[in-house]
């Protein structure tokens, strides 16, 4: 069975001394993740959320219960700098999503905790989300997704020695 991509590396084959095969599974892997993030934005402009208010949402519910961080833990969580996350907070309290607080051990730190509404709202978003992904992914047999799960989780290792601080998930 062939897709699209297949013309897209017979097109550019001999060329460049292009490896057929790396060049199909890199297309394809940007191909899924175009597809996911299209489906996942989509989602989320059904709850009237843009996918940088999602990611912030995210990151504060990732960080448990009480469902807070500091302005500085989630830009270094989100890869952007203290001032540019201080306008996405300021934009998530004015919509009602978080709410700034002062530590109770330190009142000179400033705290972003996720309200009751911003907790419910990323929940419906997420479960939304999830079905998408199991949608695609489950095209496939379940060993082939143990097996893909594997393979892709190599490739990630490899990224994560040379190229993220470990831990950071965007």
């Amino acid at each position: 069975m062939k897709d699209f991509v297949d013309a897209h590396v017979d097109l550019w084959a001999g060329q460049h001394d292009l490896d057929r095969e790396v060049e199909g599974i890199a297309v394809r892997l940007q191909v899924l993740t175009r597809h996911l993030e299209r489906r996942r934005e989509a989602v989320l402009a059904t709850y009237d959320l843009q996918l940088w208010e999602f990611k912030t949402l995210h990151m504060l519910r990732r960080a448990g219960t009480p469902y807070r961080a500091t302005p500085g833990e989630l830009a270094k969580q989100l890869g952007m700098s203290a001032a540019a996350l201080t306008n996405r907070i300021d934009a998530l309290e004015r919509r009602g999503f978080v709410e700034r607080t002062h530590d109770r051990d330190d009142r000179r730190k400033v705290m972003a905790t996720l309200t009751p509404t911003g907790n419910q709202l990323w929940q419906r978003a997420i479960g939304e989300i999830v079905k998408v992904e199991k949608e695609l992914i489950h095209h496939l047999p379940a060993a082939d997704r143990t097996r893909l799960d594997d393979l892709l989780r190599r490739l990630v290792l490899v990224t994560e020695k040379n190229d993220r601080p470990a831990g950071k998930v965007g």
